[in-house]
């Protein structure tokens, strides 16, 4: 089969061609993978908006300490919310759903989940 013919590149003024697939030339192409990942990318942040954090605080309240630790007769302030359900699998923002958990434990139970990479120096 042969190749789709080379397409002038996206960026504004730039008179290279694009190879074969690609919208940039070589010469841009990170340029614009670096717009791309810095200003439109979506980001998890904001999934959760204001109404998250009203909740996350009121849980904070009800119960100061990590949840886990307390398990082992440990005493640790909660710094997180964790929900038992994820969101993804169809876990609500119900009472019964959220544990306040220590940042160790929140890491180790994302470890477990597979859903986050544990950060050493996550302060």
């Amino acid at each position: 089969m042969p190749k789709s013919p080379k397409r002038p590149c996206r960026m504004n003024g730039c008179p290279n061609l694009a190879g074969d697939g690609e919208i940039y030339c070589p010469e841009h192409k990170t340029e614009a993978e670096h717009f791309y990942n810095r200003y439109q990318r979506p980001t998890d942040k904001n999934v959760y908006g204001r109404a998250w954090k009203r909740i996350r605080d009121r849980k904070i309240r009800e119960s100061p300490m990590c949840e886990e630790c307390l398990k082992h007769g440990i005493y640790h302030l909660a710094e997180e919310v964790h929900h038992r359900t994820p969101l993804s699998e169809g876990g609500t923002h119900e009472r019964t759903n959220l544990v306040s958990l220590c940042r160790s434990c929140h890491l180790k139970a994302h470890g477990e989940l597979g859903t986050r990479k544990p950060h050493r120096f996550d302060f």
